[in-house]
């Protein structure tokens, strides 16, 4: 790290590939939840956060899903939207959007040259150098302040909530989409635990909507909105979805809110959880127009909700075979894919891959998956914390034999022949999917779709 800071030193980044190599230089200063960087950051810039209007989405999962909803429906409705999340899936300007689209390299290489030498500043303090996602998010919020100028900013948290970064705004609505079984080396060994974090971007008087489902949970967020003066909006209290039809690629339903109920809605995301999400994002719309004087049209709304995509997730890339993508990276999002699995897709054989890294709970991640498969592919992600494929092997053969299950066990700890290997194993009438860490479907996706390396980064 301090040969890349001397290489770069204070001269000036000439190209995109530059500056992007620079932001992930950053990379090895680690997930370093705190405030004080990326405050001093802003300060150096007379904080322009507090120029814009954010829809703040934390969440264990679904706040990807949560903000493509979310988006899709603004800009349906005439808005400027600028979104900004994280993990990205091809390319490194995917995590800054504005109207729908990345943004433009040149201004992203101007944007860190105004950074860089106030990055420098700070890292030759007490404070340490400032991680890539506080820069990455201090770019964000330079973009949407100085540059694009949108309506409304949807702006999804990186990593639980109190201490991320991304908490320095203060929103104008909050969303906590749920809690599960993740990152909890860092948020803390419990459920309680991680939920307190997710509620630390509660904010004064902000109201919160949110699908947290676990008693201990729920409790936690109510008092801490209670304490804040925030109306919280809870699935299953104020609002719910009822489903009408449900076939793959296509669901209808029922928006049942506390102002009104509305239907039918029609999402093209599949699984029972896309429907809780875009659950979420109409009650979030439904505040917005109550109390902030949005101007959305029902058929807006619609049109909004069934355009929306979002990649990486129970996402169909191919046909033939028919390969489908999911980064359901832990134990919750495993539950989700087998619940998909088992209710939305038909097949006659089940062919998955998988690659995870070292730092997620494995064998609940696991216990989900493997009483569906006819065939394991386990794989290695190409990144610096993946699990090697032979030990995510030995845990898939003693759970095996827990499970009493017979199912063909393939360790190819090269991704791209691990690939090649799953297609050859899919016929016509089997259903191939890849799955795990979305740094393994990020590549596999590139290759499917571009057949060229994907940029990654967290």
């Amino acid at each position: 790290m301090t040969e890349q800071l001397q290489k770069t030193g204070n001269g000036r980044l000439a190209t995109y590939e530059e500056a992007r190599e620079w932001i992930e230089g950053l990379v090895p200063f680690g997930i370093r939840p705190g405030m004080e960087r990326i405050n001093r950051l802003m300060s150096a810039f007379n904080h322009p956060e507090r120029r814009l209007k954010f829809i703040h989405v934390a969440g264990t999962n679904g706040k990807g899903s949560v903000c493509a909803y979310l988006t899709s429906v603004l800009l349906r409705c005439g808005y400027d939207v600028g979104t900004y999340t994280s993990p990205y899936i091809t390319k490194f300007t995917n995590r800054f959007r504005y109207n729908g689209s990345d943004i433009p390299e040149e201004t992203l290489l101007q944007l860190s040259n105004e950074l860089k030498p106030h990055v420098e500043a700070i890292a030759a303090t007490e404070l340490g150098s400032p991680s890539m996602f506080e820069v990455s998010t201090a770019l964000a919020i330079l973009y949407y302040a100085t540059v694009s100028y949108p309506d409304f900013v949807v702006w999804e948290t990186g990593l639980g909530g109190r201490l991320d970064v991304t908490n320095i705004v203060t929103p104008i609505v909050s969303v906590i989409t749920n809690v599960g079984h993740d990152h909890m080396d860092i948020l803390g060994d419990t459920i309680a635990d991680v939920t307190r974090e997710k509620a630390g971007i509660i904010k004064p008087g902000v109201p919160v909507i949110s699908a947290v489902s676990q008693s201990e949970a729920i409790d936690i967020i109510a008092s801490t909105a209670k304490s804040r003066n925030s109306s919280l909006y809870l699935l299953g209290d104020k609002f719910s979805e009822t489903a009408i039809e449900v076939r793959e690629n296509e669901q209808t339903f029922r928006f049942n809110g506390l102002f009104r109920p509305i239907e039918p809605l029609t999402i093209t995301l599949n699984g029972a959880h896309q429907r809780t999400n875009a659950a979420v994002a109409v009650m979030t719309l439904e505040i917005m127009r109550q109390y902030y004087a949005l101007i959305m049209e029902d058929d807006d709304l619609r049109e909004g909700l069934r355009d929306a995509a979002w990649p990486g997730r129970l996402e169909m890339v191919t046909q033939s075979p028919r390969v489908l993508v999911d980064g359901a990276h832990n134990p919750e999002g495993a539950e989700t894919l087998a619940a998909a699995l088992r209710d939305t897709y038909r097949y006659e054989r089940l062919h998955l891959m998988i690659g995870m890294l070292s730092n997620k709970n494995h064998p609940d991640t696991l216990r989900h998956i493997l009483p569906l498969v006819d065939t394991l592919v386990v794989t290695e992600p190409d990144f610096r914390k993946a699990m090697s494929a032979g030990v995510l092997a030995e845990i898939v053969q003693g759970m095996r034999e827990q499970l009493g299950r017979h199912f063909e066990l393939i360790v190819e700890p090269n991704w791209k022949q691990a690939l090649e290997r799953l297609q050859t194993l899919t016929g016509e009438a089997d259903l191939a999917v890849v799955t795990g860490t979305l740094y393994l479907i990020a590549d596999v996706r590139s290759q499917l779709l571009y057949n060229k390396e994907s940029e990654k980064g967290w």
